[in-house]
Protein backbone atom coordinates (compact mmCIF):
# COMPACT_ATOMS: atom_id res chain seq x y z
CA UNK A 1 0.00 0.00 0.00
CA UNK A 2 1.29 3.73 -0.30
CA UNK A 3 1.38 6.11 2.03
CA UNK A 4 -0.50 9.15 0.91
CA UNK A 5 -0.10 12.54 2.99
CA UNK A 6 -2.87 13.42 5.92
CA UNK A 7 -5.81 15.20 4.37
CA UNK A 8 -5.50 19.00 4.37
CA UNK A 9 -7.01 20.08 7.41
CA UNK A 10 -5.26 17.26 9.80
CA UNK A 11 -2.06 18.63 8.38
CA UNK A 12 -3.22 22.45 9.52
CA UNK A 13 -3.95 21.00 12.95
CA UNK A 14 -0.99 18.83 13.44
CA UNK A 15 1.66 20.62 11.50
CA UNK A 16 4.61 22.20 13.91
CA UNK A 17 4.75 26.02 14.13
CA UNK A 18 7.56 27.47 13.80
CA UNK A 19 10.18 29.03 15.90
CA UNK A 20 8.87 32.47 15.60
CA UNK A 21 5.42 31.82 16.90
CA UNK A 22 6.96 30.85 20.70
CA UNK A 23 8.76 34.00 20.72
CA UNK A 24 5.83 36.55 20.62
CA UNK A 25 4.16 34.82 23.54
CA UNK A 26 0.73 35.45 24.20
CA UNK A 27 0.06 38.89 25.50
CA UNK A 28 3.34 39.90 26.91
CA UNK A 29 6.99 40.69 25.11
CA UNK A 30 8.48 37.85 26.85
CA UNK A 31 9.04 34.20 27.21
CA UNK A 32 8.58 32.16 30.19
CA UNK A 33 11.55 29.92 30.85
CA UNK A 34 10.72 26.26 32.44
CA UNK A 35 9.92 26.90 36.15
CA UNK A 36 7.70 25.52 38.87
CA UNK A 37 5.58 27.05 41.88
CA UNK A 38 4.18 25.65 45.53
CA UNK A 39 2.58 28.03 48.06
CA UNK A 40 4.59 29.14 50.68
CA UNK A 41 2.27 30.08 52.71
CA UNK A 42 -1.20 31.78 52.64
CA UNK A 43 -0.25 35.15 49.81
CA UNK A 44 3.16 33.73 48.80
CA UNK A 45 4.41 31.58 45.99
CA UNK A 46 7.72 29.37 46.13
CA UNK A 47 8.95 30.26 42.43
CA UNK A 48 12.00 27.72 41.03
CA UNK A 49 13.47 26.95 37.52
CA UNK A 50 15.56 24.00 36.16
CA UNK A 51 18.51 24.38 37.96
CA UNK A 52 17.25 25.46 40.97
CA UNK A 53 17.19 29.22 41.19
CA UNK A 54 14.42 30.20 43.49
CA UNK A 55 12.19 33.38 43.98
CA UNK A 56 9.89 34.24 46.70
CA UNK A 57 6.81 36.24 44.42
CA UNK A 58 3.26 37.06 45.89
CA UNK A 59 0.12 35.72 44.19
CA UNK A 60 -0.86 38.46 42.13
CA UNK A 61 2.65 38.60 40.58
CA UNK A 62 2.79 34.66 39.96
CA UNK A 63 -0.43 35.07 38.18
CA UNK A 64 0.69 38.08 36.13
CA UNK A 65 3.81 36.20 35.22
CA UNK A 66 2.39 32.99 33.63
CA UNK A 67 -0.53 35.44 32.33
CA UNK A 68 1.86 37.59 30.24
CA UNK A 69 0.68 40.94 31.71
CA UNK A 70 3.90 41.44 34.01
CA UNK A 71 4.90 44.76 33.30
CA UNK A 72 8.62 45.34 32.62
CA UNK A 73 8.16 48.33 35.06
CA UNK A 74 6.96 46.01 37.92
CA UNK A 75 9.82 45.44 40.95
CA UNK A 76 9.83 41.85 40.45
CA UNK A 77 10.55 41.96 36.86
CA UNK A 78 13.83 42.42 36.78
CA UNK A 79 14.85 40.19 39.46
CA UNK A 80 12.66 37.30 37.50
CA UNK A 81 14.51 37.92 34.13
CA UNK A 82 17.86 37.64 36.39
CA UNK A 83 16.99 34.03 37.78
CA UNK A 84 16.17 32.72 34.59
CA UNK A 85 12.13 32.50 34.79
CA UNK A 86 11.78 34.31 31.67
CA UNK A 87 13.32 35.95 28.83
CA UNK A 88 12.56 38.80 26.55
CA UNK A 89 14.50 40.74 24.12
CA UNK A 90 17.54 42.13 25.29
CA UNK A 91 18.24 38.14 27.15
CA UNK A 92 20.48 37.59 24.28
CA UNK A 93 22.27 35.15 26.64
CA UNK A 94 19.74 33.83 29.23
CA UNK A 95 18.66 30.19 27.51
CA UNK A 96 22.95 29.84 27.30
CA UNK A 97 23.65 30.53 30.94
CA UNK A 98 20.89 28.15 32.02
CA UNK A 99 22.04 24.97 29.64
CA UNK A 100 25.78 26.07 31.61
CA UNK A 101 24.13 25.89 34.95
CA UNK A 102 21.79 22.89 34.03
CA UNK A 103 25.09 21.21 32.86
CA UNK A 104 27.29 22.10 36.30
CA UNK A 105 24.59 20.20 38.15
CA UNK A 106 24.53 17.08 36.49
CA UNK A 107 28.40 16.89 36.00
CA UNK A 108 28.22 14.65 38.80
CA UNK A 109 27.41 11.99 36.41
CA UNK A 110 29.50 11.57 34.85
CA UNK A 111 32.12 10.20 37.13
CA UNK A 112 29.94 7.75 38.44
CA UNK A 113 30.45 5.87 41.16
CA UNK A 114 33.41 7.67 43.79
CA UNK A 115 32.02 6.01 47.36
CA UNK A 116 32.97 2.34 47.45
CA UNK A 117 31.83 1.06 51.02
CA UNK A 118 33.32 -2.50 52.40
CA UNK A 119 31.28 -4.16 55.06
CA UNK A 120 34.29 -6.17 56.47
CA UNK A 121 32.64 -7.84 59.31
CA UNK A 122 28.78 -8.03 60.93
CA UNK A 123 29.98 -8.34 64.35
CA UNK A 124 29.90 -5.33 66.68
CA UNK A 125 30.01 -5.57 70.86
CA UNK A 126 27.54 -2.45 71.04
CA UNK A 127 23.72 -3.60 70.68
CA UNK A 128 22.49 -0.05 69.82
CA UNK A 129 18.46 -0.30 69.23
CA UNK A 130 18.26 1.65 66.51
CA UNK A 131 20.95 0.02 64.65
CA UNK A 132 20.41 -0.04 61.04
CA UNK A 133 22.13 -3.23 60.40
CA UNK A 134 21.04 -6.48 61.16
CA UNK A 135 24.25 -7.22 63.45
CA UNK A 136 26.04 -10.10 64.71
CA UNK A 137 27.73 -10.72 67.78
CA UNK A 138 31.24 -10.04 68.73
CA UNK A 139 32.27 -13.64 68.46
CA UNK A 140 30.82 -14.66 65.14
CA UNK A 141 33.59 -14.86 62.67
CA UNK A 142 31.49 -15.77 60.16
CA UNK A 143 30.36 -12.88 59.29
CA UNK A 144 33.94 -11.25 58.25
CA UNK A 145 34.56 -10.19 54.55
CA UNK A 146 37.20 -12.43 53.54
CA UNK A 147 40.40 -11.62 51.63
CA UNK A 148 39.36 -12.58 48.57
CA UNK A 149 36.41 -11.34 48.73
CA UNK A 150 38.34 -7.59 49.21
CA UNK A 151 40.82 -8.07 46.47
CA UNK A 152 38.06 -8.57 44.11
CA UNK A 153 35.93 -5.56 44.97
CA UNK A 154 39.08 -3.53 44.70
CA UNK A 155 38.88 -4.81 40.99
CA UNK A 156 35.65 -3.14 40.54
CA UNK A 157 36.87 0.04 42.52
CA UNK A 158 39.65 0.61 40.09
CA UNK A 159 36.62 -0.33 37.39
CA UNK A 160 35.24 2.75 38.05
CA UNK A 161 35.59 5.80 35.91
CA UNK A 162 35.88 8.77 38.41
CA UNK A 163 39.33 10.30 39.04
CA UNK A 164 38.20 10.41 42.54
CA UNK A 165 37.69 7.28 44.41
CA UNK A 166 36.81 7.09 48.73
CA UNK A 167 36.92 3.43 50.26
CA UNK A 168 34.64 3.67 53.37
CA UNK A 169 35.23 0.28 55.84
CA UNK A 170 31.88 -0.09 57.62
CA UNK A 171 30.72 -2.66 59.86
CA UNK A 172 29.40 -3.99 62.29
CA UNK A 173 32.21 -2.64 63.73
CA UNK A 174 34.72 -2.60 61.40
CA UNK A 175 37.83 -2.44 63.58
CA UNK A 176 37.07 -6.24 64.42
CA UNK A 177 38.57 -7.14 61.39
CA UNK A 178 41.32 -4.43 61.61
CA UNK A 179 43.71 -7.23 59.59
CA UNK A 180 41.99 -6.98 56.52
CA UNK A 181 41.20 -3.13 56.67
CA UNK A 182 45.09 -2.61 56.90
CA UNK A 183 45.55 -5.22 53.62
CA UNK A 184 42.84 -3.88 51.74
CA UNK A 185 44.20 -0.28 52.38
CA UNK A 186 47.78 -1.37 51.13
CA UNK A 187 46.67 -3.30 48.25
CA UNK A 188 44.72 -0.10 47.08
CA UNK A 189 47.58 1.91 47.31
CA UNK A 190 49.26 -0.36 45.26
CA UNK A 191 47.18 -0.52 42.88
CA UNK A 192 47.04 3.48 42.79
CA UNK A 193 50.10 3.78 41.71
CA UNK A 194 49.54 2.78 38.46
CA UNK A 195 45.48 3.82 38.18
CA UNK A 196 46.64 7.18 39.87
CA UNK A 197 43.61 8.35 41.20
CA UNK A 198 42.43 11.00 44.39
CA UNK A 199 42.36 7.99 46.80
CA UNK A 200 40.96 8.41 50.58
CA UNK A 201 40.07 5.96 53.05
CA UNK A 202 37.58 6.18 55.97
CA UNK A 203 36.80 3.96 58.85
CA UNK A 204 33.37 4.05 60.11
CA UNK A 205 33.48 3.14 64.08
CA UNK A 206 32.24 3.36 67.61
CA UNK A 207 36.12 4.08 68.55
CA UNK A 208 35.38 1.77 71.81
CA UNK A 209 38.39 -0.96 69.95
CA UNK A 210 40.50 1.97 69.03
CA UNK A 211 44.04 0.97 69.58
CA UNK A 212 47.38 2.82 68.83
CA UNK A 213 48.11 0.28 66.27
CA UNK A 214 44.91 1.39 64.43
CA UNK A 215 46.28 5.04 65.13
CA UNK A 216 49.54 4.46 63.83
CA UNK A 217 48.32 2.77 60.81
CA UNK A 218 45.43 5.66 60.30
CA UNK A 219 48.51 8.40 60.31
CA UNK A 220 50.54 6.70 57.86
CA UNK A 221 48.23 5.94 54.92
CA UNK A 222 46.37 9.21 55.96
CA UNK A 223 42.49 7.26 57.07
CA UNK A 224 39.91 9.76 58.23
CA UNK A 225 37.49 8.28 61.21
CA UNK A 226 34.19 8.82 61.59
CA UNK A 227 32.21 8.19 64.48
CA UNK A 228 28.60 8.48 66.39
CA UNK A 229 28.14 11.11 69.53
CA UNK A 230 24.33 10.95 70.48
CA UNK A 231 24.57 13.74 72.93
CA UNK A 232 25.59 13.96 76.48
CA UNK A 233 26.85 11.07 78.46
CA UNK A 234 23.41 9.44 79.88
CA UNK A 235 21.37 9.79 76.38
CA UNK A 236 24.63 7.88 74.34
CA UNK A 237 24.94 5.72 76.69
CA UNK A 238 21.00 5.19 76.70
CA UNK A 239 21.12 4.99 72.62
CA UNK A 240 24.14 3.11 72.00
CA UNK A 241 24.73 0.32 75.33
CA UNK A 242 28.01 -1.99 75.07
CA UNK A 243 29.19 -3.91 78.31
CA UNK A 244 30.52 -2.44 81.17
CA UNK A 245 27.97 0.93 80.11
CA UNK A 246 30.92 2.95 79.22
CA UNK A 247 30.14 3.96 75.56
CA UNK A 248 30.16 7.70 76.45
CA UNK A 249 33.28 7.49 77.75
CA UNK A 250 34.83 5.00 75.00
CA UNK A 251 33.94 7.71 72.38
CA UNK A 252 35.39 11.02 73.97
CA UNK A 253 38.54 9.18 74.48
CA UNK A 254 39.26 7.74 70.83
CA UNK A 255 37.85 11.49 69.71
CA UNK A 256 40.83 12.67 72.06
CA UNK A 257 43.01 10.39 70.90
CA UNK A 258 42.31 10.20 67.17
CA UNK A 259 42.91 14.65 67.45
CA UNK A 260 45.99 13.78 68.93
CA UNK A 261 47.51 11.31 66.77
CA UNK A 262 45.75 12.75 63.31
CA UNK A 263 44.46 15.89 63.54
CA UNK A 264 41.45 18.10 64.80
CA UNK A 265 39.97 17.60 61.82
CA UNK A 266 40.45 13.61 61.04
CA UNK A 267 37.43 12.64 62.79
CA UNK A 268 33.96 13.49 61.91
CA UNK A 269 30.78 12.26 64.43
CA UNK A 270 26.83 11.73 63.53
CA UNK A 271 24.24 11.78 65.60
CA UNK A 272 20.94 9.76 65.52
CA UNK A 273 17.52 10.82 67.06
CA UNK A 274 15.96 8.16 69.29
CA UNK A 275 12.63 9.18 71.17
CA UNK A 276 15.11 9.95 74.32
CA UNK A 277 16.79 12.96 72.43
CA UNK A 278 13.47 14.79 71.30
CA UNK A 279 13.69 17.22 73.99
CA UNK A 280 17.25 17.20 74.07
CA UNK A 281 18.45 19.16 71.12
CA UNK A 282 19.93 22.01 72.33
CA UNK A 283 21.84 19.69 74.86
CA UNK A 284 22.97 17.51 72.33
CA UNK A 285 24.49 20.83 70.21
CA UNK A 286 25.85 21.97 73.13
CA UNK A 287 27.40 18.52 73.85
CA UNK A 288 28.90 18.63 70.37
CA UNK A 289 30.52 21.97 70.69
CA UNK A 290 31.66 20.97 74.21
CA UNK A 291 33.70 18.19 72.36
CA UNK A 292 34.84 20.53 69.32
CA UNK A 293 32.85 19.69 66.65
CA UNK A 294 32.04 22.75 64.19
CA UNK A 295 28.81 20.98 62.69
CA UNK A 296 25.87 18.31 63.47
CA UNK A 297 24.10 16.34 61.24
CA UNK A 298 20.77 16.02 62.31
CA UNK A 299 19.95 12.59 61.49
CA UNK A 300 16.36 10.96 62.12
CA UNK A 301 15.70 6.84 62.24
CA UNK A 302 15.89 4.80 59.37
CA UNK A 303 13.05 1.68 58.30
CA UNK A 304 15.86 -1.59 58.12
CA UNK A 305 17.69 -3.75 59.99
CA UNK A 306 17.83 -3.83 63.97
CA UNK A 307 15.85 -0.86 64.05
CA UNK A 308 12.50 -2.52 62.45
CA UNK A 309 12.82 -5.75 65.06
CA UNK A 310 12.92 -3.55 68.00
CA UNK A 311 10.08 -1.43 67.18
CA UNK A 312 12.73 1.88 67.54
CA UNK A 313 11.95 2.97 64.10
CA UNK A 314 8.42 3.93 64.86
CA UNK A 315 9.43 5.62 68.10
CA UNK A 316 8.03 8.91 66.76
CA UNK A 317 6.50 10.14 63.76
CA UNK A 318 7.64 13.15 61.52
CA UNK A 319 5.89 15.87 62.86
CA UNK A 320 7.54 14.82 66.10
CA UNK A 321 11.03 14.75 64.20
CA UNK A 322 10.21 17.99 62.66
CA UNK A 323 9.58 19.98 65.55
CA UNK A 324 12.84 18.34 67.47
CA UNK A 325 15.06 19.83 63.95
CA UNK A 326 13.57 23.01 63.44
CA UNK A 327 14.21 23.49 67.47
CA UNK A 328 18.06 22.59 66.68
CA UNK A 329 18.10 24.60 63.85
CA UNK A 330 16.97 27.73 65.29
CA UNK A 331 19.30 27.23 68.66
CA UNK A 332 21.81 27.21 66.08
CA UNK A 333 20.90 30.28 64.24
CA UNK A 334 20.88 31.46 67.44
CA UNK A 335 24.36 30.28 68.36
CA UNK A 336 25.94 32.28 64.99
CA UNK A 337 24.09 35.26 65.69
CA UNK A 338 25.77 35.59 69.22
CA UNK A 339 29.53 34.73 67.28
CA UNK A 340 29.97 31.34 68.09
CA UNK A 341 30.02 29.57 64.47
CA UNK A 342 28.36 26.08 64.34
CA UNK A 343 26.60 24.50 61.22
CA UNK A 344 23.69 21.78 60.83
CA UNK A 345 25.29 20.04 58.02
CA UNK A 346 21.93 18.93 56.32
CA UNK A 347 20.67 22.59 56.04
CA UNK A 348 24.39 23.22 54.41
CA UNK A 349 23.41 20.45 51.89
CA UNK A 350 20.58 21.85 50.80
CA UNK A 351 21.18 25.30 50.49
CA UNK A 352 24.28 24.54 48.27
CA UNK A 353 21.56 23.03 45.95
CA UNK A 354 19.31 26.50 46.76
CA UNK A 355 22.25 29.03 46.71
CA UNK A 356 24.55 27.35 43.90
CA UNK A 357 24.65 25.97 40.79
CA UNK A 358 26.61 22.98 42.65
CA UNK A 359 25.11 19.53 43.52
CA UNK A 360 26.64 18.37 46.63
CA UNK A 361 25.85 14.47 45.43
CA UNK A 362 24.65 13.59 49.02
CA UNK A 363 22.75 10.50 47.52
CA UNK A 364 19.48 11.20 49.46
CA UNK A 365 19.36 14.29 47.87
CA UNK A 366 20.00 13.36 43.91
CA UNK A 367 17.93 12.92 41.20
CA UNK A 368 18.09 10.47 39.20
CA UNK A 369 19.27 8.62 42.59
CA UNK A 370 22.41 8.54 43.53
CA UNK A 371 22.35 4.69 44.19
CA UNK A 372 24.93 2.96 42.45
CA UNK A 373 25.77 6.26 40.75
CA UNK A 374 26.80 7.88 44.42
CA UNK A 375 28.45 4.99 46.42
CA UNK A 376 28.02 1.42 46.07
CA UNK A 377 28.37 -1.55 48.85
CA UNK A 378 30.50 -4.50 48.76
CA UNK A 379 28.98 -6.93 51.80
CA UNK A 380 31.00 -8.84 53.55
CA UNK A 381 30.15 -12.01 51.72
CA UNK A 382 30.92 -10.38 48.26
CA UNK A 383 27.39 -9.13 47.41
CA UNK A 384 27.49 -5.63 45.73
CA UNK A 385 24.38 -3.19 47.13
CA UNK A 386 23.18 -0.41 45.46
CA UNK A 387 23.18 1.48 48.68
CA UNK A 388 24.02 0.92 52.35
CA UNK A 389 20.39 1.23 52.93
CA UNK A 390 19.60 -1.76 50.40
CA UNK A 391 22.27 -3.98 51.74
CA UNK A 392 20.22 -3.38 55.07
CA UNK A 393 17.25 -4.51 53.85
CA UNK A 394 19.38 -7.77 51.95
CA UNK A 395 19.91 -8.42 55.40
CA UNK A 396 16.55 -8.76 56.15
CA UNK A 397 15.91 -11.12 53.69
CA UNK A 398 14.72 -8.83 50.67
CA UNK A 399 17.31 -8.68 47.73
CA UNK A 400 15.48 -6.78 45.38
CA UNK A 401 18.32 -3.75 45.11
CA UNK A 402 21.36 -6.62 44.52
CA UNK A 403 23.59 -5.99 42.20
CA UNK A 404 24.73 -9.60 42.16
CA UNK A 405 28.38 -10.76 43.84
CA UNK A 406 32.17 -9.96 43.27
CA UNK A 407 32.52 -13.45 42.71
CA UNK A 408 29.88 -14.21 40.03
CA UNK A 409 29.79 -10.97 37.76
CA UNK A 410 31.61 -8.70 36.13
CA UNK A 411 31.44 -4.68 36.20
CA UNK A 412 29.38 -4.80 33.55
CA UNK A 413 26.89 -7.40 34.84
CA UNK A 414 26.66 -5.54 38.00
CA UNK A 415 26.37 -2.33 37.02
CA UNK A 416 24.11 -3.08 33.76
CA UNK A 417 21.52 -4.92 36.09
CA UNK A 418 18.09 -4.73 36.66
CA UNK A 419 18.62 -4.26 40.62
CA UNK A 420 20.36 -0.49 39.85
CA UNK A 421 18.56 0.31 36.39
CA UNK A 422 14.96 -0.73 37.44
CA UNK A 423 15.09 1.88 40.00
CA UNK A 424 17.03 4.56 38.81
CA UNK A 425 14.86 4.60 35.35
CA UNK A 426 12.11 5.41 38.19
CA UNK A 427 14.13 7.88 39.76
CA UNK A 428 14.56 11.11 37.81
CA UNK A 429 12.13 13.75 39.70
CA UNK A 430 11.31 15.48 36.42
CA UNK A 431 9.45 13.16 35.27
CA UNK A 432 7.72 11.27 38.90
CA UNK A 433 4.37 11.73 39.69
CA UNK A 434 3.78 15.08 41.82
CA UNK A 435 7.51 15.78 41.84
CA UNK A 436 7.48 16.68 38.55
CA UNK A 437 4.84 19.77 39.50
CA UNK A 438 6.64 20.64 42.53
CA UNK A 439 8.75 23.59 43.00
CA UNK A 440 11.12 21.88 45.14
CA UNK A 441 12.05 19.06 42.38
CA UNK A 442 15.68 20.86 41.93
CA UNK A 443 16.56 20.49 45.80
CA UNK A 444 14.94 16.82 46.28
CA UNK A 445 16.13 13.19 46.07
CA UNK A 446 14.19 10.03 44.72
CA UNK A 447 15.41 7.64 47.33
CA UNK A 448 13.58 4.41 45.78
CA UNK A 449 15.00 2.34 48.39
CA UNK A 450 13.43 3.97 51.19
CA UNK A 451 10.23 4.24 49.24
CA UNK A 452 10.42 0.97 48.28
CA UNK A 453 10.99 -0.40 51.92
CA UNK A 454 8.41 1.83 53.28
CA UNK A 455 5.54 1.20 50.43
CA UNK A 456 6.59 -1.54 48.36
CA UNK A 457 7.04 0.44 45.31
CA UNK A 458 10.26 2.71 44.10
CA UNK A 459 8.17 5.76 43.87
CA UNK A 460 6.03 5.22 46.42
CA UNK A 461 3.25 7.37 47.20
CA UNK A 462 3.90 10.93 47.58
CA UNK A 463 1.08 12.38 49.67
CA UNK A 464 1.75 9.92 52.31
CA UNK A 465 5.65 9.62 51.86
CA UNK A 466 7.17 10.27 55.68
CA UNK A 467 10.52 11.35 53.26
CA UNK A 468 8.57 14.05 51.16
CA UNK A 469 6.91 15.19 54.57
CA UNK A 470 9.85 15.91 55.91
CA UNK A 471 12.03 17.24 53.16
CA UNK A 472 9.28 19.54 51.77
CA UNK A 473 8.69 20.99 55.29
CA UNK A 474 12.75 21.67 55.72
CA UNK A 475 12.57 23.11 52.69
CA UNK A 476 10.39 25.72 53.26
CA UNK A 477 11.43 26.21 56.29
CA UNK A 478 14.89 27.41 55.21
CA UNK A 479 13.28 29.88 52.63
CA UNK A 480 11.02 30.96 55.53
CA UNK A 481 13.96 31.91 57.74
CA UNK A 482 16.19 33.06 54.82
CA UNK A 483 13.01 35.70 53.76
CA UNK A 484 12.56 36.70 56.99
CA UNK A 485 16.04 37.75 58.37
CA UNK A 486 19.31 39.47 57.00
CA UNK A 487 21.22 37.47 59.24
CA UNK A 488 20.10 34.33 58.33
CA UNK A 489 20.43 34.94 54.93
CA UNK A 490 24.13 36.03 55.05
CA UNK A 491 24.55 32.64 57.38
CA UNK A 492 22.87 30.27 54.78
CA UNK A 493 25.20 31.59 51.95
CA UNK A 494 28.28 31.42 54.29
CA UNK A 495 27.00 27.37 54.69
CA UNK A 496 26.31 26.89 51.39
CA UNK A 497 29.77 28.08 50.11
CA UNK A 498 31.08 25.64 52.52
Amino acid sequence: MRWRSPEPAFREVSKFQSLADYDSALDGQYQLLPFKFTPLDAERYVLTNMVGEYAIVGRDVAHALARHTLLPTHPDYARLKSRHFLKDADSHVAVDLLALKTRTRYSRLANFTGLHIFVVSLRCEHSCPYCQVSRQSDDRVAFDMSLDTASKALDLVFRSPSPALKIEFQGGEPLLNFPLIKKTVEAAEERNKVAQRDLQFVITTNLALLSDEVLEFCKAHQIQISTSLDGPADLHNKNRPRPGRDSYERTIEGITRVREALGANAISALMTTTRASLDRVREIVDEYLRQGFQHIFFRSLSPYGFAIKTKTYTAYDTSEWLAFYFEGLDYIIELNRQGQPFTETYAATILTKMLTPFDTGYVDLTSPAGIGIGGVVYNYDGDVHVSDESRMLAEMGDKTFCMGNVHHHSYEDLFLSDALLAPLEESFLASAPMCSDCAFEPYCGADPVYHYATTGDFVGRKPTSGFCEKNMAIFKGLIQRMEGDVFTRSLFRRWAAR
